[in-house]
């Protein structure tokens, strides 16, 4: 029988070896927590020294750089860039220079530089403030438009949004305005109630059908395993479908004693009142938009609802093992995500569009949607800022076109490249020389691993 204290023991040194394989993968994972090994006493590993304000700042400007808001940013940037170059490739004045670039190239910068920058000033002035306006009140006036164009966007971008949480794909935007807006509309041209009883039954209508139309998607994913995906798209033809038949038919929705597909002009007790009076068009939408986002907000970030919502976007099987069901989960993810973009279509024929509208009553805005909640990270406050971002585009759009010429679809691939750039975040890590998401740096690491080997 063997002695065990020998040290020609087998078991004995196989329990050095071991105990010599946990010493040395503690003093690695000891390397990269920073702490420092004293090799004197035997690879013990001792606390890590308290890090320095210049460490602590330096780590904090690493995880800005290689966070995903800086990523936004930077997209917005490049498609800026890449419209510029858009901008001076069809100005007139610099293709016209362009011929004797050689001869005198210092005509063709000017050109560039008087094009690109005369449209990013009139985006400026159309968007934010015009300061040829000699009195505050009428310069302020972009500004409330570029507010008025981000309200739906900001209700309908938060829908697709927390959809995306839960690991959804909303498309069908257009089709929840859409019946939304004919709920909506129908309510508050077809009723006689008291002021603000009558916009607040329209605001409701208009806010179930979008749920109950988003709800269908989610119920058959549910029950049937359905993509919504393709749910939702076939639900925008079937809504738009639906909508311009009523639109055409009298008693629905059609106008009385007219032949155009249009609705009667909503009641004045129904419209949305102005916020900042009758010269701006800013109405009361924006408010509901802004609870709106404080509500989703609460909602993923509060509530144990979104706490289920979140782990069910993060892992659905892991989500159903802890207990969740998931099933019902895609069910109310798609009740809430519809009712917030039948917001954006009650915003529309309430608040923006209060003579009568048509089946191009979304104008786009279910899809662009999409664009706002990608750019916004799918969280509350990056929808708010993105919505704004998209309104500004399509304020100041109209404004490049009628001072400077600059065609409003240079605008629509601005907005197209910030999609791209965002789906591709190495491809902007790669233009700007960024360090990629939770990267260390390689030389403070290995001055740790030096100064420890000491």
């Amino acid at each position: 029988m063997s002695d065990p204290h020998s040290p020609h023991d087998p078991t004995a040194a196989r329990s050095d070896r071991a105990a010599e394989v946990v010493a040395a993968t503690d003093a690695d994972v000891a390397l990269e927590n920073g702490a420092v090994v004293d090799t004197a006493a035997g690879a013990r590993v001792t606390a890590p020294p308290p890090a320095s304000d210049e460490n602590r700042w330096r780590r904090a400007l690493r995880e800005i750089a290689t966070g995903n808001a800086i990523i936004s940013v930077l997209a917005v940037v490049l498609a800026l860039l890449v419209g510029a170059i858009m901008i001076a490739a069809t100005d007139e004045r610099v293709q016209a220079a362009a011929g004797y670039f050689f001869a005198r190239p210092g005509d063709t910068l000017t050109a560039i530089w008087q094009a690109v920058s005369g449209a990013y000033a009139s985006f400026f002035q159309g968007a934010i403030y015009n300061f040829r306006r000699p009195e505050f009140a009428t310069g302020i006036r972009p500004l409330t438009e570029t507010l008025t164009f981000a309200t739906p966007l900001i209700a309908a971008g938060l829908g697709v949004a927390l959809a995306f949480r839960v690991g959804m794909f909303n498309i069908g935007g257009r089709g929840q305005m859409l019946v939304a807006a004919a709920a909506g509309g129908y309510v508050a041209f077809a009723f006689d109630l008291p002021w603000g009883l009558h916009a607040l039954v329209a605001l409701v209508a208009g806010v179930a059908a979008g749920a109950i139309w988003a709800g269908i998607a989610g119920v058959l994913k549910a029950r049937t395993g359905a993509h919504e995906v393709i749910v939702t798209i076939m639900l925008n033809y079937v809504a738009f479908y639906l909508v311009y038949y009523m639109l055409r038919t009298p008693g629905l929705l059609q106008a009385p004693g007219s032949s155009n597909p249009t609705t009667p002009p909503m009641k004045e007790t129904a419209v949305f009142p102005d916020l900042l009076g009758p010269t701006y068009n800013l109405h009361f939408g924006f408010v509901l938009s802004i609870a709106a986002v404080i509500l989703v907000w609460w909602i993923l970030e509060r509530s144990s609802l979104g706490f289920r919502f979140r782990a069910v976007g993060l892992n659905p099987n892991a989500a159903r093992v802890a207990g969740i069901n998931v099933k019902s989960m895609y069910v109310y993810a798609m009740l809430i995500s519809g009712a917030l973009i039948g917001l954006a279509g009650v915003d529309q024929v309430l608040g923006t569009v209060t003579t009568g509208f048509s089946s191009g009553i979304d104008a786009g805005i279910g899809f662009d949607a999409i664009t706002v909640a990608l750019l916004g990270r799918s969280t509350p406050v990056g929808v708010l800022v993105a919505g704004i971002l998209f309104g500004a585009f399509k304020a100041g759009g109209f404004a490049m076109q009628a001072a400077n010429g600059v065609p409003i679809d240079i605008v629509l691939v601005v907005q197209s490249l910030i999609v791209l750039f965002i789906a591709a975040p190495p491809l902007v890590r790669a233009i700007f020389r960024l360090p990629a998401s939770g990267a260390r740096q390689p030389k403070a690491r290995a001055a740790k691993k030096k100064e420890a080997a000491r």
